[in-house]
């Protein structure tokens, strides 16, 4: 018998004890033993469950039980997790969490922690949820250099989205919408500012390309600006708007990462995820493109994932070389001032096509329905991103309504 330890019986947690409980036959031919789960830590009680007896309020019946083989951590948020997690690795204990703050903040460090102490810190549901998409990385695309890594990597903001575009809702119906359904929480900040997609990038980065990315490091924005004219704009040029988390190899060592809203063109197979599913492209030098998707969050698809993982580290002898990167000393993301990129601007004011030209370079005039005559909106050629600010810079008396880059 294996012993599982659960931190957290919150969603996620919940349904990992559910499918640890009622799936343990079948579980238990996958990975070679019996999975019990025998002790779940949290401070509220849940007299109800068929488990009631396991819970307790003190970290230490986890962390000073040499029975316990693997804990799950599904507490969420760096403190205590990240204090939890690596005291269970120093004691031995191999940890499986969700927990996408903790890898994209500590990831380098507790998988060092991991190689030293031979454990494992496994973490697929923390990126795409029931998604696979971290093991196929470091082990199915083992003979590649993957040189790209990007896509729609925050359900809650690809259900609003697909909402402003299929039903021309307003951001804040769509928003209010997605919070009575649960799909967004009541301070949304983390979805819709692009918090969560950014620590994902950061994840998927790092691993991708072997140096631990940090969010502090990555250029992000959200989706809160993003307004109906935009969507009819990018509809009528063969687009959709979306929220894209992406990581690019470059030549000098670094790499650009970065999440912001996008215009995708409906030909690129991230045009068609919508409402909550997700979306990730993966480039290697050998396979080309190869997409991950599927639901990126819920209680059962993510703790799936996490369950996943247990077999897995159940089922292994010793540490996983294969998932691993360096830490870095926040030096890994490039100066977003020198990525290329195309943009969608709006504009509001009298300005002559003629000065749009000598600013920006040629471009492509876009229309929408009721388009006001004091309103202009186009689409750019690549440019740097210092000499798309310098030209705003230059829009005397003109106001920027609306900016957003494009994606090929």
């Amino acid at each position: 018998m294996i012993k599982v330890a659960l931190m957290g019986h919150g969603v996620v947690g919940s349904g990992v004890a559910e499918i640890l409980e009622e799936k343990a036959s079948s579980l238990k031919q996958k990975a070679g033993d019996d999975l019990y789960c025998s002790k779940i830590l949290d401070l509220r009680d849940f007299p109800d469950t068929a488990y009631a007896d396991r819970f307790t309020k003190n970290f230490d019946d986890i962390a000073s039980d040499d029975s316990i083989q693997i804990v799950v951590e599904a507490m969420g948020g760096l403190h205590p997790a990240y204090e939890f997690v690596k005291t269970c690795m120093e004691r031995g204990k191999s940890v499986v969490t969700s927990n996408k703050e903790l890898v994209a903040e500590k990831g380098a460090e507790l998988l060092a922690l991991a190689k030293e102490k031979n454990v494992n810190f496994f973490f697929e549901a923390s990126v795409g949820g029931g998604i696979p998409i971290i093991r196929p990385m470091h082990l199915c695309l083992a003979a590649n250099r993957i040189d790209k890594v990007y896509g729609i990597l925050n359900g809650t903001t690809n259900f609003i989205l697909t909402k402003m575009i299929k039903e021309q809702m307003t951001f804040q119906d769509a928003l209010s919408l997605a919070q009575q359904l649960g799909y967004a929480e009541k301070d949304p900040s983390a979805d819709v500012d692009g918090v969560d997609a950014c620590r994902k990038i950061c994840i998927l980065a790092s691993l991708a390309f072997g140096k631990h990315v940090y969010p502090k490091e990555v250029y992000t924005e959200g989706i809160s600006k993003i307004t109906l004219e935009d969507v009819a704009y990018a509809q009528s040029a063969g687009y959709v708007v979306k929220l894209i988390g992406q990581a690019k190899r470059i030549a000098d060592g670094k790499n650009e990462v970065m999440v912001s809203p996008a215009f995708v063109p409906v030909e690129n197979q991230l045009s068609g995820v919508d409402d909550v599913f997700n979306g990730v492209l993966v480039k290697g030098d050998e396979t080309g493109d190869v997409m991950f998707y599927g639901k990126g969050a819920g209680k059962l698809p993510t703790a799936s994932a996490v369950v996943a993982d247990v077999v897995h580290i159940a089922k292994s002898s010793g540490t996983s070389q294969s998932l691993t990167w360096e830490d870095s000393n926040a030096d890994t993301v490039a100066d977003i001032s020198d990525y290329e990129n195309a943009f969608y601007y709006r504009l509001n004011g009298p300005v002559a096509k003629e000065e749009i030209v000598s600013l920006f370079g040629a471009v492509t005039y876009l229309s929408r329905q009721g388009q006001p005559d004091d309103e202009t909106a186009f689409l750019t050629g690549p440019m740097k991103e210092s000499r798309a600010r310098e030209a705003e810079q230059k829009l005397n008396g003109i106001k920027i309504l609306g900016k957003i880059r494009l994606i090929g």
